[in-house]
């Protein structure tokens, strides 16, 4: 659920521009400037841990199937979930700043196209770290000619990342590759009850429809779904290399090998608990405060 709890670091804000020597005025007015990282940390082995963030994205980053029987549970969310089990970036940065609130602005069933959008709402609350995971919707449609083009996607994907950047120009982002959807159709293909809930609530059909399927085209069909992803996962990681508070997980999550126990049993697609507790651990290890992260800042 989101937190909307009061900004803790306003005060604090407020008694250090006073101990600067400024006035009670400048020292307000320097308060309530546009927000960027509460803390300078250029130069330094450690990025400063935010005080607000917003997660954007779909139904995975809603929980969605997480913790009961197709309905949203953003406390499972593998971003600002706040159940321990899951151990999400958001439990993970408040255990170094207890004043961290959290905001899930993503929406069950999002493509791209709502990207923009919900990054407005980001810009309304101020958010200092912002992660996005988004896409799985946009190749998972009823056929492969319903998915969004890959110059549809990019156009769309940077309106969603110049909106986060013009209102909020210091504020880290992180993007997570979408997820292989070979792995869940390999996963499940032998599955009677998988393929069941694949058939029944026409679930990505243009990778999952047919699942036991050798005929070549369909073999061809879920090779397209494949390609399609892995373009949308190019055009974030180069856009996103174009911003220097940007950061792309590499292609982590599209890597990785999720399995059956990893989703929900009531559609066989979503994360579970486990699976959203597997995306916090292999996203966050490519986030700013990773420890391979502080060790290369260290370092350079």
């Amino acid at each position: 659920m989101a937190r909307r709890a009061p900004h803790p670091a306003v005060s604090a804000g407020l008694a250090f521009a006073l101990a600067l020597g400024l006035s009670p005025a400048a020292a307000s007015a320097a308060e309530a400037a546009p927000l960027a990282l509460t803390r300078p940390d250029a130069g330094t082995a450690r990025p400063a841990v935010p005080y607000r963030m917003a997660a954007l994205g779909d139904s995975i980053t809603r929980g969605y199937n997480s913790c009961g029987w197709f309905f949203d549970c953003v406390r499972r969310s593998w971003a600002t979930g706040s159940y321990g089990g899951i151990d999400s970036h958001y439990l993970r940065l408040r255990a170094r700043n207890g004043a961290l609130a959290a905001h899930n602005n993503a929406v069950t069933g999002a493509k791209v196209a709502m990207l923009a959008g919900q990054a407005d709402a980001a810009v309304s609350q101020r958010a200092e770290y912002v992660t996005i995971l988004i896409g799985a919707n946009d190749a998972c449609t009823s056929t492969v000619a319903g998915m969004t083009s890959v110059a549809a996607y990019e156009a769309r994907f940077r309106a969603g990342m110049q909106t986060l950047r013009d209102g909020l120009p210091s504020a880290r982002i992180f993007v997570s590759s979408i997820p292989d959807l070979r792995w869940l159709w390999r996963a499940g293909r032998d599955n009677r009850a998988a393929r069941a809930a694949w058939s029944r609530l026409r679930v990505c059909q243009s990778m999952l429809t047919d699942p036991i399927s050798t005929d070549i085209e369909d073999v061809e069909r879920r090779r397209d779904v494949r390609r399609r992803v892995i373009a949308y996962n190019e055009v974030m990681g180069r856009v996103c290399a174009q911003d220097a508070r940007c950061r792309f997980d590499d292609g982590a999550v599209f890597s990785h090998p999720f399995t059956l126990d990893q989703v929900s049993r009531w559609d066989y697609f979503h994360p579970n608990a486990r699976g959203q507790a597997t995306l916090a651990r292999v996203t966050y290890a490519k986030s700013f405060w990773s420890a391979a992260a502080l060790a290369r800042r260290r370092d350079a």
